[in-house]
Parts: C-alpha cells; structure tokens; sequence
C-alpha cells in the first residue's frame, strides 16, 4: 500500500509547510476562489440542505445494502462482456492488475486520475516490470516528471506555482516556452498525443459504478481520460467498493453535489459513462474491460463506528474550508488522503502507527461538517479516533505523565489549593515577555506562536475571597 507521502516525522513536515510560502498562498487563493464559486453554485441550486439530506440518504442505502449492489454490479459487468475482480487487499489489487498487464504484453500505460490507484500503490507496483506509466491528468502529470506527490483530492498540484511548473518542464523535458498555463499546457498536450496512440492498456478510477446496468461513470476536466479509456485495446478501471449507485437516478443527484462541492461548477467538462468494452459494429471504445472492485480495509471500516465516512464522494470541500490544511498543505498530513477526510480515513486504513498524528491536525472547528455534501461528521470522527488512541494507550509518554499529575492534582483538594496559590506567586516571576523559561512538550508547541499571560500574583481563590467578604 501507498498511502503514506513522506518518511519525515509528522512535527518535521508541518515545520516544514508552514515555511513554504508559495504553497500557502496558493491552497489560500484555491480555497477562497473555490469557496466563493461553491457558494453561488449553491446558491444557485436552492433547498441546498434538502439535497444534501437526499445524498446522504443515497450513500447510506448503498453502504446498508452494498453486498447485494456489488453483486448486481459484478453481473451486469459480466454480461456486458466485462471481466470483474473483487480485491481483498491493496497487493491482490496491484497482482492482478499486474497479470493483465503481462498477458497483454504491456509496455506503456496511460492512467487517468485516480486516488484508489495511489492508495494502493499501483504505479510502483507496474513500473518494477519496466512498463513505463504515464499520468495524463494534467496536475498529476506534473508532479510524475518532477517526482512529487499529490496534495489535494482534486486538485493534486495546488501546493506549486507558475515559476515552479515551468522550471519542472524545462529541467525534465527541455521546455524553452513562455509561462503562461496555455503555453504550458500545450507543450504537455503535444507532448503526451502520441502516448495514447501508444498505449496498450488504459486505466482509469471509478467516481460511481452503475448497478442496474454495470456501467462506470467517470467525471473529469480535461478529456484526457476518453483518450485513455478509448484508444487503447485495454481499458482496467479501479474502484473502492463503496463507490456505487443504485441507478443513474441516484448518480444524478451525487454528480450534481460532486461538482459544485469540489470546484464551484455545475457540472465537470466531461461526464463519461462506460459500459463495457467495445460491442461489434462499433468504432472506438477497449476490446477488453476489467473492473477491478477494492476492498483494503472498507469492509473493517464498514463494520465499525466510523462506517459514516465511507459516504465520501471524494470532492475535497472539506480541504477546501479546513484552517488546518490552509496552514500546511496536503503534504503536511504524510498522506496521499489529506485534509479533515485524510485525518479519519487514513489512520483507519494505514493503521494508527503511521498515522497516529492525523486526527491532532485538527482544531475540531466543524467548518467541514458544514460543507460535506453528504454530511459526514467528520469532526466528531476525528475526535473519536482520539478516543481510540487513549484507549489503546497510544498517547505520547510526556502527555500520559501530565495528565496523571493532573488528575492526582485534581482529586487531591489539599494538592491543588497549594499548587495553586504557590503557582499564582511564581509563575508571574517566571515568566519574562510571555515566554516560560522552559518550554517543552505541549506549552513549547504553544507559546512559539503565542504569549502566556502575564500573572498579578494572586490566585482566583484569593481574588474570589477577597470580593466575597465585602
């Protein structure tokens, strides 16, 4: 599995992404930009909180009877002339994914962006049979040259500039062009064309799978996953298998809330629906399909208290509303998940040891409960990973000594009234211009950006004693 972006310890990475001054004013534009077209998009819409009430209502039924979806799904796939995979794990996913690729002989793979195929690590996995894979979304093609990560869910290169992609270029690919996007993006088009002619197998993610009638819907921006899933004999699309729909009734109503949530649209530029490979007669489309259905922890997840949070549609408005990210990028969370949705879902797939300081990068503010479109809690499930950790003593050594000291404090009334009263006397000649002389663990984190308040030496029970007597 792939989730994890980088090995830097998680107070390394944060230090690090508060310091970058072009990511930070770049996720700050993006989310005031997309924030404000969300809005009118919603706005727009009208009986917003009715539509969200219908989403949810939507994933709910799907996650209560997905046993049942999935099985209509696989056989629709099947009798379309499709082959299906259910993946217990990440490797069964890659493994297989792998075989085909072998069997055709592969060697060039053109992908469309897809966030469960870098959760599980697919490029890697292909790229150790020498088969050159190339991303063809344009973000995601940008940070493949330059050996960078994605930073958002849906817009995977928002962490760079201008002057940091026209560098890229011409370092990895000899651009000598103006920087313009349009000049850019060109020079990419031009540069990729002939790859999908090339290519032998496509493979693409899976916003939302058909049921009724084992068709795949794909929503994009930029057309290249047409391409991708069109001109090569080979189209393999990959799904987490929570990410179905009953009918295309309900996939109206969740591509709706998708495009305006994740980037102020009414719709994406391109809405694709693919069912099955190509059928005798027809002109274009894969001789071959493969749906690939990923398990790799949902079923464990749907069978615990944080079901709630495989609703996920993947539109990243609450990265695009969260202070936290705001300060630290996606890249300060460690994982190819960031964001609010990263602090719940990735220690619930990666496990608590890799991501243990996730559900901490959070001020539990709640502003992405507010614009879920399927209204996930997802607040209240970073808290209760914090609630998990203590119960399985997962908290820092410093942090489980304080609390202890607190706690014999706190039901000792003798102890506490001394503490007190001696704390109110020394602590206003121990602390000089806000800062204490020793600052570590927690009040160091503290005070670098914030001053501790100056004491008049006097304790609340003194203060509280004197008026109390008048």
């Amino acid at each position: 599995m792939s989730l994890k972006t980088s090995n830097l310890a998680f107070k390394e990475r944060v230090n690090h992404e508060v310091n970058n001054e072009i990511m930070r004013k770049a996720v700050v534009k993006a989310q005031e930009t997309i924030g404000a077209n969300r809005q009118k998009m919603v706005d727009e819409l009208g009986h917003w909180e009715e539509w969200r009430d219908l989403a949810k209502q939507i994933r709910n039924h799907v996650l209560q009877n997905l046993d049942a979806y999935l099985y209509q799904l696989s056989e629709n796939v099947i009798k379309n002339g499709g082959h299906v995979f259910f993946a217990e794990t990440a490797e069964e996913a890659t493994n297989y994914i792998r075989r085909i690729a072998r069997e055709k002989n592969a060697k060039k793979i053109v992908k469309s962006k897809s966030m469960v195929t870098e959760e599980i690590g697919l490029n890697a996995v292909l790229e150790q049979d020498n088969i050159q894979v190339i991303e063809t979304d344009l973000g995601e093609y940008l940070l493949q040259i330059s050996g960078d990560k994605p930073s958002h869910i849906v817009v995977p290169a928002i962490h760079k500039d201008r002057h940091q992609i026209r560098k890229d270029l011409h370092e990895k690919l000899g651009y000598e062009g103006a920087e313009t996007p349009e000049d850019m993006t060109l020079f990419v088009r031009k540069k990729i064309r002939q790859d999908f002619l090339e290519a032998d197998i496509g493979i693409s993610g899976c916003n939302f799978a058909v049921a009724e009638t084992g068709s795949v819907c794909l929503v994009t921006n930029e057309g290249n996953l047409r391409l991708a899933t069109t001109l090569p004999k080979t189209h393999i699309a990959v799904m987490g298998m929570e990410r179905l729909a009953p009918t295309f009734q309900e996939v109206d109503v969740l591509i709706t809330m998708l495009a305006r949530s994740a980037v102020g649209a009414k719709l994406t530029g391109y809405n694709t629906w693919l069912t099955g490979p190509r059928l005798e007669g027809e002109t274009d489309g894969p001789e071959d399909f493969h749906l690939v259905i990923v398990d790799n922890g949902r079923s464990d997840i749907l069978a615990s208290e944080f079901k709630e949070v495989l609703r996920c549609i993947r539109c990243g408005a609450c990265l695009n509303t969260c202070p936290a990210y705001r300060q630290i990028g996606g890249h300060g969370y460690g994982s190819i998940y960031p964001g609010p949705i990263g602090a719940v879902i990735s220690p619930l797939l990666g496990g608590y040891e890799e991501f243990k300081d996730l559900p901490y990068a959070c001020s539990l503010c709640t502003a992405c409960n507010s614009v879920c479109p399927v209204r996930i809690p997802l607040a209240q499930l970073i808290n209760k990973h914090r609630e998990k950790m203590v119960e399985q003593n997962l908290r820092p050594p410093l942090e489980k000594l304080s609390i202890l000291g607190f706690n014999f404090a706190n039901s000792h009334p003798a102890v506490w009234k001394v503490g007190v009263n001696m704390g109110a006397k020394l602590i206003n000649k121990l602390i000089k211009d806000g800062k204490a002389p020793i600052s570590v663990g927690a009040l160091g984190e503290w005070t670098k950006a914030r001053n501790l308040p100056q004491s008049d030496g006097e304790s609340f029970r003194d203060w509280f004693k004197k008026r109390g007597s008048n």
